[in-house]
């Protein structure tokens, strides 16, 4: 049985207090289910920005998308977590992963290590983190017992399987590292290639063996707006995304045509990968609005 859907808006920039909570009460009225912040330097800082957009807003859930673990310890990020999720009523979901720029880990003087390293220690985060916001004796207290949802993002045999194992929501990021280029920089991955790191999780035990079915996300990179997606497919491809126009077509993380055909391929894309929290960046906001009144109109 398919879950419904659910729309999420991660929120690059922040502008000015009263700019914040224009575009959070916007993307309420829009209807957004989930308000999402990033955790990049130079960008808002995460657990600020998300009590601010919860007193402004009554319906939306809170989250990160996703904290880098390399940024904290465990002990610290538990008192954030369960502060914050106090402050906004229980309405945090908590998203985690390894991080992906180097460069910004030297910026603040963090080690950077191997990827193997770096998912070590995600793993300790977790576990950790179950354990102290589980414990009654740990203050402060999370207003959702044991804990908020976790949402663990990744494409990695290791990351899928500690997603697997640990998190409510698991985030297919559908991007990698873009090969011959400066680290940081992401190309798109196929529609086969997608399926097959979404078959790899599915046939994990500790994803098998769940009573109830984990949610399954993806970031749509691009909204494009056309009457012609064929058109829009060329244009995108000579952008240099990893794919070529007939894959783009097919991507996962894009969304090509008018309202009345994104909807159709977001019906699909459940249909075929699990798909059903759909998260947009904050400059489409307003052209994706259009895609969830479709949705909602069923």
């Amino acid at each position: 049985m398919s879950r419904p859907f659910r729309f999420g808006l991660n929120i690059l920039n922040l502008g000015t207090g009263a700019a914040w909570r224009r575009t959070c009460r916007r993307a309420e009225e829009l209807g957004y289910d989930v308000l999402l912040v990033p955790d990049h330097l130079g960008r808002p800082a995460p657990f600020p920005a998300l009590v601010t957009a919860a007193e402004v807003t009554s319906r939306p859930r809170v989250g990160t998308f996703v904290l880098n673990a390399g940024f904290t310890n465990p002990a610290l990020l538990a008192r954030e977590v369960a502060t914050t999720d106090a402050l906004t009523g229980g309405r945090l979901e908590l998203g985690l992963g390894t991080g992906y720029v180097r460069a910004e880990h030297e910026t603040a003087g963090l080690p950077w290590g191997s990827p193997g390293a770096r998912v070590d220690h995600l793993t300790r985060t977790v576990e950790e983190l179950g354990r102290l916001l589980g414990d009654p004796e740990v203050t402060p207290q999370p207003a959702q017992q044991p804990g908020p949802p976790l949402l663990i993002g990744g494409n990695g045999p290791r990351m899928l399987r500690l997603a697997a194992a640990h998190a409510q929501i698991t985030a297919f990021s559908g991007v990698r590292q873009a090969a011959g280029r400066t680290e940081g920089t992401l190309e798109l991955m196929s529609a086969e290639e997608v399926a097959d790191s979404v078959a790899r999780y599915a046939g994990y035990e500790e994803a098998a063996g769940r009573t109830t079915l984990a949610e399954r996300n993806i970031l749509v990179q691009r909204v494009v707006v056309t009457d012609d997606r064929r058109a829009a497919a060329r244009e995108l491809a000579a952008e240099g995304l990893g794919l070529d126009a007939k894959q783009l077509l097919e991507a996962p993380t894009l969304l090509i045509g008018t309202p009345a055909e994104m909807a159709d391929q977001l019906r699909e894309r459940r249909e075929r990968f699990g798909f059903s929290y759909i998260t947009v960046l904050d400059p489409v906001m307003e052209a994706f609005a259009p895609v969830i009144a479709e949705m909602r109109r069923g």
